[in-house]
């Protein structure tokens, strides 16, 4: 039967309302109701689980931020311990990582705060706004949103001068560490109690999480005669402490005598990593944008002192990669997997530096991917991967005059180089320090705040 134009229309016009139907019943299935504000019981889930599926449109709100599981120093003092420092003269020790569990800046919130007189600022490396590259001094100068004083630590004047303590009655301190010997701002802390103690003035610390947890501990102690500014004392590599408990250490065992006072963290644990704070992660310095970065760079830090390998500083993973020009990354990997090292994996890798060592040039290496934090040994796991360089590069100079008194002042030892070049094994190198450390673990055990 032939069909007419009215038929055609019809059935065109059928066609397109089935269309719509199957679109908008397929719409209703993939998309949760918005007409239940409440899940049947036996269905209820945390809201919070709720809300990482529910549209903006159904919120009539931006994405909600997940809950905050800990409370900071900072947070305690302003809500519980007021009084310690109400109507005093602050000196206030901090940098962009200074902020309170809904990332307001400690320098804001005592600056504003009504009993208090911020009437200082003192800067670590990288500056007080996190502006200055690493290894580059400041001299004072006048912060531009509050109108304060800023006065470095970083540099020729690494402790506050009386003349800066003048008119101050307090110096308190607020950094975010990352969990490892070589990091520069908790002997800034050390300093600055010294100077509090020379100058009669209490010192207090806002305690803050443990990046890497509270529980990893690893590598050698620092021998004395290698003390610097990337290794002030004989502590573990990976010390597994808050920058309050290593306070009340170095306050102790190392003589500062400071009038401390560390106002604790509440909610945190031992076990947790930073991920399962719930807090949010400031950059502590321009290479560690992340809170797993602090993992990697235990690992890999003291291996970028060398200059003669990369570590991914320059590139987009910092201390994520290990390599050079003249390494072939495929047999790397190979030959640190049959080592089955704990918690960690290798995979060949190739990359283009951007700026710092090997700029311009390709690089092939190996990436890190850390598959177990709880059984990962990050000091350990550096010692092999420069062993395993050495066996399969054995021509080339890793250990270059230039550079090994920086490579030793990071280590806090001329042993482990020495030996790596005469051609010890890693797990000899690695047994050589166990007794060491397991001293530093029962000496660290008297000062821990956290379960």
């Amino acid at each position: 039967m032939k069909m007419t134009q009215t038929d055609r229309i019809f059935y065109k016009s059928l066609i397109i309302i089935l269309l719509y139907l199957t679109y908008f019943i397929s719409c209703s299935i993939m998309r949760p109701h918005s007409v239940h504000t409440t899940p049947p019981q036996s269905l209820t889930v945390p809201a919070t689980t709720l809300s990482k599926y529910s549209t903006q449109e159904e919120n009539h709100t931006d994405i909600e931020k997940e809950p905050v599981y800990i409370k900071l120093g900072i947070d305690v003092l302003l809500e519980k311990k007021i009084n310690l420092i109400k109507g005093k003269r602050v000196g206030l020790i901090t940098n962009p990582s200074g902020v309170n569990c809904q990332l307001e800046s400690t320098v804001d919130l005592l600056y504003k705060h009504p009993d208090v007189k911020l009437v200082a600022l003192f800067a670590p490396e990288h500056g007080i706004r996190g502006n200055i590259p690493a290894g580059q001094p400041a001299s004072t100068y006048i912060d531009s949103a509050t109108g304060l004083k800023v006065y470095s630590l970083y540099g020729t004047t690494k402790k506050p001068t009386k003349e800066m303590l003048t008119g101050i009655d307090m110096l308190v301190f607020d950094i975010q560490d990352v969990g490892s010997r070589t990091y520069t701002y908790i002997y800034t802390m050390a300093y600055a109690m010294e100077a509090a103690k020379e100058a009669g003035i209490p010192f207090i610390v806002l305690d803050r999480p443990n990046p890497i947890s509270g529980t990893l501990v690893d590598g050698n102690v620092l021998r004395p005669e290698f003390k610097s500014f990337i290794g002030l004392y004989p502590i573990a590599y990976v010390h597994g402490m808050t920058v309050g408990e290593l306070a009340f250490l170095f306050n102790r065992e190392f003589g500062i005598g400071a009038q401390l006072q560390v106002i604790p963290m509440d909610g945190w644990k031992r076990t947790m990593t930073f991920a399962e704070t719930g807090l949010s992660w400031v950059p502590t310095s321009p290479h560690i944008p992340t809170p797993e970065t602090a993992l990697y760079y235990a690992t890999t830090g003291f291996i970028g002192e060398l200059s003669t390998l990369s570590v991914g500083v320059g590139y987009t993973l910092p201390f994520k990669v290990v390599g050079a020009p003249w390494i072939n990354g495929q047999k790397l990997a190979e030959e640190l997997n049959k080592r089955n090292l704990p918690g960690i994996t290798f995979l060949p890798t190739y990359w283009q530096q951007f700026y710092g060592i090997f700029a311009g040039s390709q690089v092939s290496g190996v990436a890190l991917h850390i598959t177990n934090v709880i059984i990962y040994k990050p000091f350990a796991t550096g010692i092999h991967i420069l062993e395993a360089i050495r066996k399969l590069c054995p021509r080339q100079e890793l250990f270059n005059d230039s550079r090994s008194s920086m490579f030793n002042l990071a280590v806090g030892t001329n042993t482990i180089g020495e030996r790596l070049k005469a051609g010890a094994s890693a797990d000899e190198i690695i047994t050589d320090y166990q007794k060491e450390l397991e001293s530093f673990k029962k000496i660290r055990q008297e000062y821990l705040l956290y379960k």
